[in-house]
């Protein structure tokens, strides 16, 4: 089974639904057969490719946090309750504080679990989390996808 995982920016409304749904379909789409997509849990890529997922695919999803389920945005935890059904596992890693250190280990957590990132940044930043997950996957040596936001 391919294991996949989704890293992208939090902020996603400087593009309509439609957009992303293109994306998604030209990107995620031709790995979804037979694969494991593990997905942050937060707001932004995470909860639109996770909507997707669930709708346009039978994939296997794995939503993991930083902290707890509980904790997580309004966005996301909608997110999640609109998907229950299609989540195979929800993975709460209980790090406080919550802070980037807390996000960029969950991040490495599903890298290290998976034999391809595909990432959504926003911008060419090497500072922002989806950059830093991104260059984590390749000292890993594993394959990585960018699709510019």
């Amino acid at each position: 089974m391919r294991t996949v995982t989704i890293t992208g920016s939090r902020t996603a409304g400087h593009h309509d639904t439609a957009h992303y749904a293109q994306l998604f379909t030209a990107y995620l789409a031709p790995f979804a057969a037979e694969a494991h997509f593990y997905l942050g849990g937060g707001r932004g890529i995470d909860s639109l490719a996770l909507k997707w997922l669930a709708e346009e695919t039978e994939a296997w999803l794995t939503v993991a946090v930083p902290g707890t389920l509980d904790q997580q945005p309004p966005e996301a935890r909608n997110a999640v309750n609109r998907t229950w059904d299609r989540i195979a596992e929800i993975v709460e890693l209980a790090a406080d504080p919550l802070d980037d250190a807390a996000h960029l280990a969950r991040n490495r957590w599903m890298v290290d679990r998976s034999a391809m990132v595909i990432g959504f940044p926003v911008g060419t930043s090497t500072q922002s989390g989806t950059w830093q997950t991104l260059d984590y996957a390749s000292q890993q040596g594993k394959a990585r996808l960018v699709v510019p936001t």
